[in-house]
């Protein structure tokens, strides 16, 4: 038997983070961006002192000397202007990748041994990008709920929602579907509109004819349920992450209890239930206000600097818009795909339209394939809720890149510590990640 302690490998850990933005890869667009806290450190331990690594600014300019710090423990102190954004990029990131990796091969005395890359959510789709286009380089890839398809109109996401909460009672989505219309009703004159302020605890008075905040507030009423969906008892805890207790069961136990009252009075006190999580008192629904807070580009003071940036990609490369103008979902057709497509131009300037994201998500579907990946050791665990597994890979590819559809899980639940109440479904898909590790290093 060949010696375990020979097959240890050197692993790239590629985090997955909680990006703040209206694309919900992660995050929420409530004032905060819905950034990941910093995980919880045991008491009386201190962090280690910040690593740097010196990249070059653009890999694929070879006139372009220019370099910057990446940092290892906590963030870049680059600021976030269109010109800067522009090296933000797949592509570049995995050149830095590879760079970092030739780098710690013969700075460490590393170039006999087998690097595994991890990831989840977007960075799960880096991982097995890497092992796509930098084979030499890394032996396999974990690539956890990764989206692998780029697709500017993803109406596909509020679909899996709506089946999340049918797991729990077919009524449930009934009930939603309900609460829309009567939302819907409201608007239609201004004692409707002084209503919804009251109900939805609004910072501002809703202006119904403002089409915009209009929208908004109906894509952030939305994502109430959606964030809750698409981490659905995913063991966050550890994180500091807020609301885990609230599950698809919290919700529907709720909008089915008709003695809260009317069904729009139900979908209001998840509102108010996920208000009071977060410690807000209000909520601020204007859609100027969004895009003030994602223009901004100092990273100091800025809690959704994390959202402008991961925004940034969605309008160049990726689309992902979890847009309303599907007809198989409760939420109604106020945030269709040209509300997002409108905060790219609002945000980032004239020049990032339709006709740009269209080039983008072309560009990044040649570049790695789509669902067509030609990748071998590679795993791509899914949850059957994580809305993001309608475009990830769900059937093997290969017999040496196939698929883990883990029932009734959610976005990246294989990746969080084991919870005594994990299900035997998530306990066997990290079981099989494994098993698939152990198998290529002996390869």
């Amino acid at each position: 038997m060949t010696n375990p302690r020979a097959l240890i490998p050197l692993m790239i850990l590629i985090l997955a983070l909680d990006l703040g933005s209206g694309t919900r890869l992660g995050g929420r667009r409530r004032r905060g961006g819905g950034l990941l806290s910093p995980p919880r450190r045991p008491e009386g331990t201190e962090l280690p002192e910040d690593q740097w690594f010196l990249q070059r600014l653009d890999h694929f300019n070879p006139t372009d000397g220019r370099t910057w710090k990446q940092v290892g423990m906590r963030g870049t102190l680059e600021d976030a202007s269109v010109e800067n954004l522009a090296y933000l990029s797949s592509e570049q990131a995995l050149a830095d990748l590879a760079t970092f990796t030739v780098a710690m091969q013969e700075e460490l005395g590393l170039k006999e041994n087998k690097w595994i890359a991890f990831g989840g959510s977007y960075p799960g789709s880096l991982a097995a990008w890497y092992r796509l286009k930098y084979p030499h380089l890394v032996h396999g890839s974990v690539a956890t709920s990764a989206p692998v398809v780029a697709q500017i109109n993803f109406k596909e996401y509020l679909e899996v929602v709506r089946d999340a909460l049918a797991t729990v009672n077919d009524k449930c989505d009934e009930a939603v579907k309900e609460a829309t219309r009567q939302l819907n009703m409201l608007l239609l004159h201004r004692v409707g509109w002084q209503s919804i302020t009251k109900r939805f605890k609004l910072c501002s008075p809703l202006d119904g004819q403002n089409k915009k905040d209009v929208a908004n507030l109906f894509s952030i009423l939305t994502e109430n349920l959606e964030d809750v969906v698409q981490y659905n008892r995913d063991n966050r805890d550890f994180e500091g992450v807020k609301g885990t207790n609230i599950t698809i069961d919290t919700l529907c136990d709720i909008m089915l209890d008709e003695s809260r009252g009317p069904a729009i009075t139900r979908y209001a006190a998840i509102n108010s239930l996920v208000l009071e999580v977060h410690e807000e008192e209000c909520l601020d629904h204007t859609y100027d206000s969004m895009i003030k807070e994602l223009k901004a580009t100092n990273w100091e003071n800025n809690t959704d600097i994390g959202g402008r940036s991961w925004i940034y990609q969605t309008c160049t490369e990726f689309g992902f818009y979890q847009s309303s103008d599907s007809l198989n979902q409760p939420f109604g057709n106020e945030f269709p795909v040209n509300f997002f497509i409108q905060q790219c131009q609002d945000i980032y300037g004239e020049k990032f339209n339709l006709d740009l994201l269209k080039e983008g998500v072309k560009r990044t579907n040649t570049l790695y394939g789509g669902k067509d990946l030609k990748v071998t050791r590679v795993v791509f665990p899914n949850g059957s809720i994580d809305p993001w597994h309608a475009l990830g890979i769900t059937d093997n590819l290969s017999p040496d890149a196939t698929a883990i559809f883990i029932n009734g899980t959610a976005h990246c639940a294989n990746m969080y510590p084991q919870a005594a109440d994990d299900p035997p479904q998530l306990l066997h898909a990290r079981e099989q990640v494994f098993n698939h590790i152990q198998k290529w290093l002996e390869e």
